[in-house]
């Protein structure tokens, strides 16, 4: 397995340009299942989780091609139903296929999806609205079953906001007979991406972004072209980094609107932040001061920068609390951390005390989780001497060539294979 050396200490400067949003383009993709023909989507990150749900794709029947950040997809070819445990495993957003399949061919199978190692999330949700939209839903030695002959829309309650969930459930309706409303609906810009999608291709929704969703069905929907935007989490990263090594970056491509919750506390930690159009400007301060986050539901933090927000805390004057709402488990990198100098108590097990320190020390450490590995690259960043980080596959999942944007901003960083 590749691992990551990185020999810190080195203030970033310079530029970085952000790829797109690993977790628009999955659902965006998965969409194209819909149609009885060829879309094309722009700006798609070369990740590992894009060439899996390629190949799942292709496996249905699909014709896929990808270059350049551009994925062709014709669907006019899918026959098989069945997404199986050896090309879902690996990828939790495999289930977003379920919902395409059986609104376009009435049945669909599918495993149970793998994924990171940080909480169940499980899909009682997404099989919940299903079957109010009149699918049959069974589960057999690890595999979904869902029946419809034609789905009908309906109102369907959730009981927490789910980005999958939502996803799921606004394309199965995009082709229900009759009008389907989601409510407590999640919010994330991924969702509006995916609905702007889907309108493209001719269906007929609103209210993406807010907590409730209306769709009307239609019966069937055409080709479009589609732009993935731009990753608020690679932004947030980058920005966390800068401020973290004390350093000045200009990162561009992104959307500053979407990530306000990562600029607020950036702000409050003394880090300076100037946003000018699709960039922002991110100045690290000599002194970090300390800043208590809760992880939410978009628009709150997200908690997909909870790890590297840490990491930030462990060099801030004072203590921070931290705690994570969303999923259990998602402390791991916290013991990786401490291997490295940090001073950090779990309290309980979704709150963590950091009580900040002059500075990190590197050392062997080990990613548990996709957000993980990019907390430990800014630990291994700021720390002096080498730092080792093993398991960096999970950091391929959805962070492109990232060792080479680090490098360009003068980072000492490169790939062990």
């Amino acid at each position: 397995m590749d691992k990551i050396q990185i020999n810190g200490g080195r203030k970033l400067a310079g530029e970085v340009v952000i790829s797109g949003a690993k977790n628009a383009a999955l659902p965006l993709i998965a969409a194209s299942i819909l149609v009885d023909g060829t879309c094309e989507f722009t700006n798609v990150p070369n990740l590992m989780d894009i060439h899996s749900i390629k190949l799942l794709l292709e496996d249905l029947g699909a014709r896929c091609a990808f270059d350049n950040h551009v994925m062709t997809v014709d669907g006019s070819g899918i026959q098989k139903i069945e997404a199986e445990y050896e090309l879902v495993r690996k990828m939790r957003a495999s289930i977003l296929v379920l919902g395409p399949l059986v609104a376009r061919f009435g049945h669909a199978k599918v495993s149970l999806p793998g994924g990171c190692a940080i909480g169940a999330r499980p899909v009682n949700m997404h099989l919940a609205g299903l079957e109010a939209l009149g699918a049959k839903i069974g589960i057999d030695h690890g595999y979904i079953e869902a029946k419809a002959e034609k789905l009908t829309g309906n109102e369907i309650y959730f009981d927490i906001p789910t980005v999958t969930g939502t996803e799921n459930l606004m394309m199965a309706a995009v082709l229900a007979k009759g009008k389907t409303v989601l409510r407590n609906a999640a919010r994330e810009p991924e969702i509006i991406c995916l609905a702007d999608a889907l309108s493209r291709m001719g269906a007929k929704i609103s209210g993406a972004g807010t907590p409730i969703i209306t769709i009307e069905g239609v019966d069937r929907l055409a080709p479009a072209l589609v732009t993935v935007i731009p990753d608020r989490i690679e932004t947030g990263t980058f920005m966390v980094a800068a401020a973290a090594t004390r350093g000045n970056v200009l990162i561009k491509g992104c959307n500053p609107d979407h990530i306000g919750g990562i600029i607020s506390k950036l702000k409050a930690s003394g880090a300076g932040v100037e946003i000018c159009g699709d960039q922002i400007r991110v100045r690290g301060m000599e002194q970090v001061k300390s800043v208590d986050i809760k992880t939410l539901p978009y628009p709150g933090f997200p908690t997909d920068m909870q790890a590297q927000f840490m990491t930030l805390m462990c060099i801030a004057d004072g203590t921070s609390v931290i705690h994570e709402s969303i999923f259990e488990n998602r402390f791991i990198h916290a013991n990786e951390l401490m291997r490295m100098g940090a001073d950090i108590t779990l309290s309980r097990a979704d709150i963590a005390m950091v009580r900040g320190v002059p500075e990190l020390q590197a050392a062997p450490v080990m990613a548990s989780d996709l957000r993980a590995s990019a907390s430990l690259v800014i630990a291994g960043l700021m720390a002096r001497g080498t730092t080792l980080i093993s398991r960096v596959y999970h950091m391929d999942r959805g962070y492109e060539a990232i060792e080479k944007k680090f490098c360009a901003l003068g980072a000492d960083m490169v790939r062990i294979k």
